[in-house]
């Protein structure tokens, strides 16, 4: 049984794999068995990360990539085709907000920065879309394997002020079960797409607006605590194990699926 939850053998990329969630999916992977491929903009981290995993025993591969940029990504399918030879999974875990696409409450809701907001939707879709496309292509010349796209509360509730980050997370959304469709169209149960939505994880980009810099949390981080049934913010440790059930056979009749981990956030109507 334990089995169908291993990655030996699998060649998994993870975008964002410099960031805080994104090191907690490359650490789950490789405890997994699986190869990892750390692909992001920090060369220092993904290297450091890269070499820590190399001399515990595990293996993985340090890749400098833009989730926008097409010709980093197809540069980056070389290099890993080249070290590994093929590709069986990947995380579309890049994403995220920008200062440049929050709308403070006193500001003028018919003057936003609408440039910053498709910026930051951009990003979530489209930083998705185009690694999909890139490593999807390999992964089907593999012949089976697994896309898990990393989603988000916003997709599904009103949440203030990031409408940018909101939009990129519901078109993400959609694009999940509709491509994962298609792949069943042409490629039977042999690949599938998934989405993985946390709750709220404190990350570099959201922390300024849920904590204090000198500790507690802001209106809005207490909001979210009283929304959240278990009071408290995840750890990005709490995602492993749905993503390694995701991208393993575990879960081979599983696609299109939005699998929640936001002690009961989505759930919760604040009653």
């Amino acid at each position: 049984m334990n089995d169908k939850f291993s990655l030996e053998g699998k060649v998994i990329v993870v975008t964002g794999g410099t960031g805080i969630l994104g090191n907690s999916f490359v650490n789950g992977i490789v405890d997994a068995g699986g190869t990892v491929v750390i692909l992001g903009r920090n060369e220092a981290t993904a290297n450091e990360r890269t070499d820590a995993i190399n001399k515990k025993g595990g293996k993985a591969l340090a890749v400098v990539a833009d989730v926008l940029n097409q010709d980093d990504l197809v540069a980056a399918r070389g290099k890993i085709l080249k070290a590994f030879g093929r590709i069986d999974g990947l995380v579309n875990g890049a994403g995220g907000n920008m200062p440049q696409g929050v709308l403070q409450p006193d500001e003028d809701i018919f003057k936003m920065n609408l440039d910053g907001m498709k910026q930051v939707m951009d990003l979530n879709l489209w930083g998705t879309l185009w690694p999909t496309q890139i490593f999807g292509e390999a992964i089907a010349k593999t012949g089976k394997g697994s896309i898990v796209n990393i989603s988000s509360m916003n997709s599904k509730r009103a949440v203030t002020k990031v409408i940018g980050y909101n939009m990129g997370k519901a078109a993400m959304d959609c694009y999940n079960q509709w491509f994962a469709v298609e792949l069943a169209n042409r490629y039977g149960d042999t690949i599938r797409m998934n989405a993985l939505a946390p709750g709220f994880f404190l990350t570099e980009q959201n922390r300024n607006l849920l904590t204090k810099p000198e500790g507690g949390y802001t209106q809005r981080g207490e909001a979210v605590i009283r929304n959240t049934p278990f009071k408290r913010f995840g750890h990005p440790d709490e995602l492993i194990g749905a993503l390694v059930w995701l991208l393993s056979d575990a879960s081979a009749f599983v696609t299109g699926a939005m699998i929640c981990v936001d002690g009961g956030f989505s759930i919760f109507s604040g009653v």
